[in-house]
């Protein structure tokens, strides 16, 4: 993990932090706070102290990942060499601010679905390099994360589809690997009730209105399959329309917007003297 936080730094720094070097003494002490500066969920202070910890500075913090956090709490003190606090600010502070503003926004909507018992979940739409931690964030904020990777779970898209047909890329899956869960996307009540058929895990309704999928959900309800498979529905929900999905009880919602659509949680690092 330091790895990656350490990739993170040398994007920032380049070669060097040529205003710090240039005008703070090489062994001044200092103390800073982390303040947040609006309310919300907090996410990434678990990585933020192991980049503390590898740069030899101090900390305390009397929360931690998942608590609800208000404008002007203190996340962070932190004490030690000048130089080292002041470069790693930035990137301490995208961590913090990213993963704290999904999560922020994937605990919102999970207090919205929690009462119909659906899962808010993530979707692969995150940003190159930084996955891990924005699903990671979605989990601190209680959502699922879904699939970090394609070697995961099947997951038999329009595509695929596309290409094989739905009973042949269903059959393939499963008889590659039966362990493993299968998912399939599907367009209409006739495709979900094949999937059913050949013993799908998950049946994905996907950019459907809330009227569509709620027929399909009637149709395979009709046919007995509702206990035996789960019902995920995606593709263009957002916080502005999520109700009407919710009302149908689906088992998920997947959402690429708490990634995408989710803002960064004001915070700022001050130092103190």
């Amino acid at each position: 993990m330091i790895s990656k936080l350490l990739d993170f730094l040398k994007e920032d720094i380049g070669k060097e932090d040529i205003t710090t070097q240039a005008t703070i003494p090489k062994n001044q002490k200092i103390s800073a706070e982390v303040i947040a500066k609006e309310d919300g969920v907090l996410a990434g202070l678990e990585e933020s102290i192991l980049l503390l910890e590898h740069f030899g500075l101090k900390y305390e913090s009397s929360l931690k990942d998942g608590d609800a956090i208000g404008k002007g709490d203190v996340i962070l003190k932190i004490n030690g060499n000048a130089r080292n606090i002041l470069t790693i600010e930035r990137v301490l502070l995208n961590i913090l601010m990213r993963m704290s503003g999904i999560a922020t926004y994937t605990h919102m909507l999970v207090k919205k679905s929690s009462a119909y018992g659906v899962i808010i979940a993530g979707t692969r739409k995150t940003t190159p390099g930084f996955r891990y931690f924005e699903k990671k964030a979605i989990k601190v904020g209680g959502g699922w994360p879904h699939r970090n990777t394609l070697d995961e779970a099947y997951l038999i898209k329009d595509n695929h589809i596309a290409i094989v047909g739905l009973e042949e890329a269903i059959k393939k899956a499963r008889s590659k690997n039966k362990s493993k869960t299968l998912e399939v996307e599907v367009k209409n009540a006739e495709e979900a009730l094949t999937a059913c058929e050949l013993g799908v895990d998950i049946i994905m309704l996907d950019n459907m209105t809330p009227d569509k999928a709620e027929k399909i959900i009637e149709k395979i309800k009709e046919k007995g399959y509702r206990k035996k498979v789960k019902i995920e529905i995606s593709g263009g929900i957002t916080e502005k329309n999520i109700d009407s999905y919710i009302k149908l009880k689906p088992d998920i919602i997947s959402m690429g917007s708490l990634t995408t659509a989710s803002k960064w949680l004001d915070m700022s690092l001050r130092v103190i003297w």
